[in-house]
């Protein structure tokens, strides 16, 4: 081998070692926190509702309580497309009860569209600091207008203006345009202070469950996992595996 070909496999090592050493700087493999103790257990016992909404109303004003968690009404909503592709993204629940959960957005973005293709959604709320996560599955329904624009006119006067700014989803040639937009809406609407008209294409949702797991993470790995469903036709509860809950709803423990 000669010298200059010499140099350049050592040259080429030398990079390649740098290469494996950035990617081994840090141990994704070996990340891992501890949850909670063995005698901090989520059992059956500690249900403080026999239905899902009861159960997560007692978990979400815990989670407010923590200043640590800056959003608690963050959730991961997950959409399919026609062509079976999943897509995720986080929004903002704006509200909740035994109807279900809801949530705002532009009609006309992806979300949106594949909704309206496949209603079936899944989404998920993760509180990292009490370790814990509530897994909701459910086909979504659209708000009233009515109750889109009450919502709507209760959000700051900026925010309205950017949903009315933003063609979501859509490709732009730079940020510039929407500041363009912005700007014109600003002194059609702000400076006169009149009232923002909803736009046609915003609006929100309801999630109406059919299923809703709360699962809380222990220090072993062996997770707590309960299980709130609606029961499939005919089935009864044994009170072993399958167990009666309130309002219609069943309940069941999960291997982790």
């Amino acid at each position: 081998m000669g010298s200059k070909q010499l140099i350049k496999s050592l040259y080429a090592f030398s990079r390649l070692s740098v290469i494996n050493s950035r990617n081994m700087s840090i141990d994704i493999g070996g990340m891992r926190i501890k949850y909670k103790d063995k005698d901090d257990t989520f059992l059956e016992k500690n249900l403080v509702s026999k239905e899902p909404f009861g159960q997560f109303q007692a978990w979400f004003e815990e989670a407010c309580a923590r200043k640590e968690i800056l959003e608690p009404n963050a959730m991961c909503l997950a959409t399919v497309s026609k062509e079976g592709f999943p897509s995720a993204r986080f929004v903002l629940c704006k509200g909740y009860g035994k109807d279900g959960y809801k949530f705002f957005t532009n009609y006309e973005s992806r979300k949106a569209r594949e909704m309206d293709g496949n209603p079936n959604v899944a989404a998920t709320f993760y509180w990292e600091i009490l370790n814990r996560s509530v897994r909701i599955e459910g086909a979504v329904e659209k708000l009233s207008d009515e109750e889109s624009t009450k919502y709507f006119h209760s959000r700051p006067v900026p925010s309205q203006i950017a949903a009315c700014t933003s063609y979501q989803s859509t490709p732009i040639p730079s940020r510039d345009i929407l500041c363009e937009r912005e700007s014109v809406l600003e002194q059609q609407y702000m400076i006169p202070e009149k009232e923002v008209p909803k736009p046609t294409f915003w609006g929100g949702y309801i999630i109406r469950p059919r299923a809703v797991e709360f699962w809380q993470g222990q220090r072993d790995r062996l997770h707590d996992r309960i299980k709130f469903r609606k029961p499939k036709d005919g089935e009864v509860p044994d009170g072993k595996l399958l167990h009666e809950g309130e309002d219609g709803w069943v309940y069941e423990r999960l291997s982790p």
